[in-house]
């Protein structure tokens, strides 16, 4: 599907990326409520995943990514990565001159959420143990208690398109479980690929516990930030979404195809 026709600079599209395919949980957001917008997603793959990277590491596939979305005449970047936004974000204002727009793990409302007053975090090591977390709990989480939990694995799992089945549940107990035990009755989905698991964790987190993803909360953003720079398509415009990998597109395209169809 081709973008309809829109005159102004809002006719230039979104560009969207991640270190793989987690990305697309942020996009599908994206997707929903700014049809009019133009969305290009790139994954990461050869690169997945960012977990294991220096910061310098990280920035320098960030960049490369911004130029290449900045040829292509890209309005304004969502960097649909915890650990790049920890990384890189702030470097990519600092550098390049559109608007980029980065993830924050839902604390806040998953504190308004808890009735127990026990939160649990799922997330990658990186994540936890950036500054901006530790920010986040210090102004939002000293009324109630914030167990974290890194979830190794379950990143690769979701790159290659295995969201259910024996091992990637037995994985899921491990890392859900013991918040659960602990009195947690809401769990915070930190990683933009978790929401593909969203179906697992449920069920085996149990009634009355409560999944907080910040996916939806991110497009929020992304239309306030266009309607502030002027960067908004026409209403009536018909924006179209395309994909992109680093990785092999043989293995990587048919994952995102088939995680942008359950998203659908």
């Amino acid at each position: 599907m081709s973008p309809a026709p829109s005159a102004g600079p809002g006719a230039d599209p979104i560009g969207v990326f991640d270190s793989g395919v987690g990305g697309l949980s942020v996009l599908r957001e994206l997707r929903r409520q700014l049809p009019a917008e133009s969305l290009r997603y790139f994954a990461d793959s050869g690169h997945c995943p960012y977990g294991g990277k220096t910061q310098a590491q990280i920035q320098a596939r960030a960049c490369e990514i911004t130029e290449r979305f900045l040829q292509r005449g890209a309005k304004l970047i969502v960097v649909a990565c915890n650990t790049a936004t920890i990384a890189a974000v702030e470097h990519l204002r600092a550098t390049y001159p559109v608007p980029f727009i980065g993830m924050e793990p839902a604390v806040k409302p998953a504190v308004a959420a808890t009735r127990s007053g026990v939160v649990g975090v799922l997330a990658t090591g990186a994540a936890l143990a950036g500054q901006k977390f530790h920010t986040l709990i210090q102004q939002h989480a000293s009324s109630v208690r914030m167990i974290t939990q890194p979830c190794p694995g379950l990143v690769e799992h979701v790159e290659r398109g295995e969201i259910d089945g024996d091992e990637v549940r037995a994985l899921l107990r491990h890392y859900v479980n013991p918040l659960i035990a602990a009195g947690a009755d809401v769990l915070v989905l930190g990683c933009t690929h978790y929401p593909f698991l969203r179906e697992a964790i449920a069920e085996i987190a149990g009634e009355g516990v409560q999944l907080i993803d910040t996916g939806a909360a991110v497009a929020r953003q992304t239309a306030r930030v266009l309607e502030r720079e002027g960067l908004q398509n026409a209403p009536a415009a018909v924006g179209d979404v395309s994909f992109e990998t680093s990785g092999d597109a043989a293995l990587v395209m048919p994952v995102i195809g088939r995680l942008w169809n359950l998203s659908a």
